[in-house]
């Protein structure tokens, strides 16, 4: 059984003692830390009530977390908007619908089905930076619980936002709806059996998009890994082929991560969901500038011809911003990461290579929603197949390695070793060491693991054996230092 608490949540398999599993007794004492520091940063007026959105994803556990989750809230004296299945991109969108000053997100995202957590949410529908998250982990270790009486107990309503938020989808400029409509897609959708399967159908029925459901039933018995990577998809490839679909839509349990499949049944590749986005975007910002005689200032007000992607992620982003004379910035690894350096550069997109498309104009965070609606509009403005459209971006391929060592004490040793071998190269030490090669576009960045005496290597270039040679040298590096 596994218990891993980190500044943006709690998360663990669901059963055994506490600080084993998932418990009920951490899930009650992590709300409870939630409630105490919701105070702490947004005071009231005695007598003004609190208010927490809570939303889950289908996994077979999230009826009985909800439940602890909603009884805290309400014991605390702090009112519960529940959502019930609510994909995070929705529950992040409900917390400013429904003005409140929070919300908790129940979902292990793309873990297997034992496992669940809570990713809790500020006043924005956003993720609490690294401060917050350190408070509440250590207000979690205390003992001295200090409970609503029985007359300011908190209340509990049930609320669907789910249209709210495809509404919200539908009406942004960037987003043709006229366009998807005429272009009559047919695509393929995996949901991986769970909310994914209740929100995905709905926004393309709205599209005018034909849907071919691939376990879209919400029973959170997931039918292969959720992860949403190739070797997880062949169900949806072949339902593609199988369909004559024009492309295949995968998200993962809680529907903020978003891969896509080609035509001919082939990986469109979760690196490049971000770089269609934002090639789209900005192409669109740059062409309406170049149309109106209008700054580019402009056109994208209030954001910047910018986009931003953690340091693990594909440089095709940036490559792509470049083209039309944009700025890329790299940000940690790590959502709330890179939604504060899109915030600090203005970012028009952003997002992680896994997937996960940010678009400001919509709200901070991933939505895989947004995705699917502006690669329709994309593909239907562009009038290509997939797989054409894929080619007409740059080509690279990520290769993922670890260094296992026994002794967590010589990471930071075998990071100094690197930065000492590459010292002539380009590097970045924001988020461990990463080293940019740049007369060749390629680059690799190692991270250790919080949690395990862990490396992990990101090695990107051109092809796979040149990523594959380049995470070589650096693991020959560390072999010499672990003797």
């Amino acid at each position: 059984m596994t218990l891993i608490k980190s500044i943006s949540g709690i998360r663990g398999t669901i059963g055994g003692a506490p600080g084993e599993g998932l418990s009920p007794i951490d899930i009650v004492k992590f709300t409870y830390a939630y409630c105490e520091k919701l105070r702490e940063r947004r005071p009231k007026p005695a007598g003004e009530r609190y208010k927490v959105v809570v939303g889950k994803d289908a996994r077979l556990s999230g009826e009985m977390v909800e439940q602890l989750v909603c009884g805290t809230l309400i014991a605390c004296g702090v009112d519960v908007v529940k959502a019930g299945f609510a994909s995070t991109p929705t529950t992040e969108m409900a917390v400013v619908f429904a003005e409140a000053d929070g919300g908790i997100i129940l979902t292990a995202s793309h873990n297997p089905k034992q496992w669940n957590a809570l990713k809790l949410l500020n006043e924005k529908g956003e993720f609490l930076n690294a401060e917050e998250g350190a408070a509440i982990l250590e207000c979690a270790e205390k003992e001295d619980f200090n409970f609503a009486d029985v007359d300011s107990l908190g209340t509990i309503e049930e609320r669907d936002f789910t249209d709210e938020h495809l509404d919200a989808v539908l009406a942004l400029d960037a987003v043709d709806v006229e366009a998807i409509r005429n272009a009559h897609f047919k695509v393929a959708l995996d949901a991986v059996n769970s909310v994914g399967g209740i929100i995905m159908p709905r926004l393309l029925e709205r599209l005018g998009v034909e849907c071919v459901m691939v376990n879209c039933e919400p029973t959170g018995q997931f039918a292969h890994n959720p992860e949403p990577l190739p070797a997880n998809l062949v169900e949806l490839s072949e339902a593609v082929v199988a369909n004559k679909a024009d492309f295949g839509i995968s998200v993962d349990p809680d529907v903020d991560r978003l891969a896509l499949i080609c035509e001919d049944g082939k990986p469109f590749g979760e690196e490049y969901t971000l770089v269609s986005v934002a090639d789209y975007l900005l192409g669109r910002a740059y062409n309406e500038a170049l149309n109106t005689g209008k700054s580019i200032e402009e056109v994208t007000a209030p954001y910047s011809l910018a986009t931003s992607s953690n340091l693990s992620s594909s440089r095709a982003l940036r490559d792509v911003t470049e083209k039309y004379s944009g700025e890329y910035y790299a940000a940690a690894v790590g959502e709330v990461n890179v939604t504060t350096k899109m915030k600090e550069c203005g970012a028009l997109i952003g997002g992680e290579g896994n997937g996960g498309v940010i678009y400001p104009a919509l709200h901070y965070g991933r939505d895989a929603m947004v995705g699917v609606a502006l690669f329709l509009t994309n593909l239907a403005q562009k009038n290509m197949k997939v797989s054409e459209l894929l080619a007409t971006y740059p080509q690279y391929v990520i290769a993922k390695n670890k260094i296992e060592l026994s002794d967590k004490a010589m990471i930071d040793t075998i990071l100094e070793k690197v930065k000492e071998v590459y010292a002539s190269e380009d590097i970045n030490t924001v988020d461990g060491v990463k080293i940019s090669f740049e007369s060749r576009k390629e680059w690799v960045h190692l991270r250790k693991s919080n949690t395990e005496p862990i490396i992990r290597i990101y090695a990107e270039a051109a092809t796979k054996e040149a990523a594959d040679a380049n995470a070589e040298q650096i693991i020959s590096i560390a072999k010499q230092i672990i003797g």
